[in-house]
Formats: C-alpha cells, sequence, structure tokens
C-alpha cells in the first residue's frame, strides 16, 4: 500500500509539473443569477487576462446560499442585497481593497446612497452590479395611467381586470407589494401587519384569477397578453422596448428597490483574480456590453448616461433608470423570521384559489 501510495504521488507531481510546463492557464471561479451576464463578458475576459473562467448559475440566492455553505468555494458570487447583508453578518466575505479597483469611482454615486446601500452601508464587501425597482407593468391602451397612479399597487385587485393579470411567483415581491399598498414596511415584524398582507392576497387570489409566473412574464407582456404585471424593472425595460403599448409604474407609497453586487467570500481560491474580474466587469466596455444584452441600469455612471441620453439605448424607456429619492422605498433585510413567516403564508395564498 505504501509503494502506492508513493507512486500516486510521484504520479501527481509529474501531472503538475507536466501541467506548469504547458502553461496552465489560471483559474477563477464565478457563481451568479441565470441569464444575467452577456454572452461576450466572459470569453473577453479569458482572452485578456489569458485565464479560464468557470461560470456556475444559481435560481435563487437561497439555491446560493445552501450550497456555498456545504462548502463549495467561489472567487466571486454575484447575489441579492439581503443575502449579502446575510453573509456578512456569517462572517463569510472579505473585506475589499478598493484601490484594487481602478473603475470603482465610475459606480454611480446614488447606489453608495441611502436606501440602495443599506445592505452594506459602508460598502466594506460589495461592489454592485445591476441596480432595479419593483413596478407595475401595463398596457395604456386598456389600462388607464390616471388609474394606475390613483390606486398604485391597488390595482392589481381591481375586478374590472380579473384574468388579465401576471403576478410574481415570490412570497418576498407579493407581500412586498402587499405591504406597501396597506402603508406597511415591507420589512416588518409586525404579526398583524403580516396577516393583513396575507389577506391582501388572498383577495387578489380568489378574485383576480392571475397566472403565477416567474419569466414567463417577460414574453407575455412583451406579446400583450394580459394587461397588469409585477415586473422588475430590467425584465419591464425589456418589454417596453418591444411593445409600445406598455409602460411601467413604481407607486409614490414606496417599492423594493434592489442592488445585486459581487463579494469575494474568505475562501475564495483566487482573490487577486476575482478583483480582476470586478474591476472588469464594472469597466465601460464590459459594462456597456452587459446593460445592452440584459436590460437592467449600469452601475457605471458613464455607461448609464450614455445608453439614457437622446438617441440611447434606453432613450425614453422609464423602466429603465432606477428611481432615487422616495422615502419609502426600501431594500430587503435579513429577516429570518419574516423569511419563514413568509414563505408559510404563500403557499397558502396561493392554495387559497
Amino acid at each position: 500500500m505504501k509503494k502506492k501510495g508513493l507512486l500516486v504521488l510521484f504520479a501527481g507531481i509529474l501531472m503538475t509539473l507536466g501541467l506548469a510546463g504547458c502553461g496552465a492557464k489560471e483559474k477563477l471561479k464565478i457563481y451568479l443569477p441565470g441569464e444575467y451576464m452577456s454572452d461576450d463578458l466572459v470569453p473577453d475576459f479569458e482572452k485578456k487576462y489569458g485565464v479560464k473562467v468557470d461560470v456556475e448559475l444559481f435560481d435563487s440566492n437561497e439555491m446560493m446560499y445552501t450550497k456555498v455553505m456545504a462548502g463549495d468555494n467561489y472567487d466571486v458570487l454575484i447575489p441579492s442585497d439581503y443575502m449579502i447583508e446575510r453573509l456578512i453578518k456569517e462572517d463569510y466575505l472579505q473585506k475589499l481593497d478598493t484601490s484594487k479597483i481602478s473603475n470603482y469611482g465610475k459606480i454611480v454615486s446614488d447606489i453608495r446612497k441611502a436606501p440602495y446601500n443599506g445592505y452594506d452601508p459602508a460598502g466594506e464587501y460589495s461592489v454592485p452590479y445591476f441596480w432595479g425597482t419593483v413596478g407595475i407593468v401595463y398596457n395604456e391602451k386598456n389600462v388607464p395611467s390616471s388609474e394606475v397612479e390613483e390606486k398604485g399597487f391597488g390595482i392589481m385587485k381591481d375586478t374590472k381586470y380579473a384574468g388579465k393579470i401576471y403576478m410574481y411567483d415570490s412570497e418576498r415581491d407579493s407581500f412586498m407589494i402587499a405591504f406597501k399598498d396597506l402603508g406597511y414596511s415591507m420589512n416588518t415584524n409586525n404579526e398583524d401587519e403580516i396577516n393583513a398582507a396575507y389577506d391582501w392576497l388572498v383577495e387578489l387570489n380568489t378574485t383576480m384569477d392571475p397566472t403565477t409566473v416567474t419569466d414567463e412574464v417577460i414574453d407575455g407582456m412583451a406579446q400583450g397578453r394580459k394587461d397588469l404585471a409585477i415586473v422588475y424593472s430590467g425584465d419591464a425595460a425589456y418589454i417596453l422596448s418591444e411593445n409600445e403599448d406598455m409602460r411601467y409604474y413604481t407607486p409614490s407609497y414606496g417599492t423594493n428597490v434592489w442592488v445585486d453586487a459581487m463579494v469575494i467570500p474568505k475562501n475564495a481560491s483566487n482573490p487577486e483574480l476575482a478583483y480582476k474580474f470586478i474591476d472588469y466587469v464594472i469597466s465601460y466596455d464590459a459594462a456597456m456590453g452587459n446593460t445592452e444584452a440584459v436590460g437592467y441600469a449600469s452601475v457605471n455612471s458613464d455607461v448609464l448616461n450614455e445608453v439614457t441620453k437622446e438617441g440611447g439605448l434606453y432613450d425614453g424607456n422609464e423602466a429603465y433608470v432606477p428611481r432615487t429619492g422616495y422615502d419609502k422605498d426600501e431594500v430587503f433585510t435579513d429577516n429570518e423570521f419574516l423569511r419563514k413567516k413568509l414563505s408559510e403564508l404563500w403557499i397558502k395564498v396561493k392554495a387559497s384559489k
């Protein structure tokens, strides 16, 4: 057995030396949500730095969390705000040295301010990737703008539009619109407020015959299959670009504003290459390609200005630029009590139809 072990060890050393002699490429491992990056970003980064990037995709922040907590290691993660807050609390992330990120000063200043920065107030652990809002996409030929502005998220319960609405299959987003329409914080721990939001959603589900979907809402609204939908701003920007009858509205009494950001775990195998990747992603050319392909608002201020100026790709698209200056807009916080409660209640809401 000892001889076999030595032979294996010797063979491993030879293989390592052989790979080094062949110029084995430096590796970077990233984990991000699906369909959230331009096709050219990774190949261009690999070519620029002569490295190999392994990309894995997750369906939800919770899926990502489960995997990294099970021991899988990555060099860069791209979670949402509330999940980054959780990873910071659990001491899973490295503090960043922003002197290694030459494009850091190009980040849109509003993202560094409340409420957008609530998950990482000092910007010590994360670099923004995309940012946006949650709002209502509606067909202005069938739903008057004045009604949407008057009722806000309450328009989703107007029985004139029964059978003509999409709801997003997410307890966080669905309860968010109920909380906001009722005048509550979407991060509440008050059980009376939570139960009132549950009743709000049950009423919607039993009277409005909603079609509850995820990404199907994008093509559905672009093709005009329904008149109203709850949509993320980047998806809304695409819908508006495809269908001139569609409009986007975020209620003045508040909505969810969000940031997805890049972080480096403490167990990253190649943190120096992670810095290079993060810096590359927010550089002008890469950020431009990313926002053109994905549709969400760029965090690079030069890119944001370029695509929204007269004649730019998103000129006049009200869904593209996230709003600022609304006191009742909020980011989700890491709230274990609320997370468990909403998960239980959302099952009941969907079963109430």
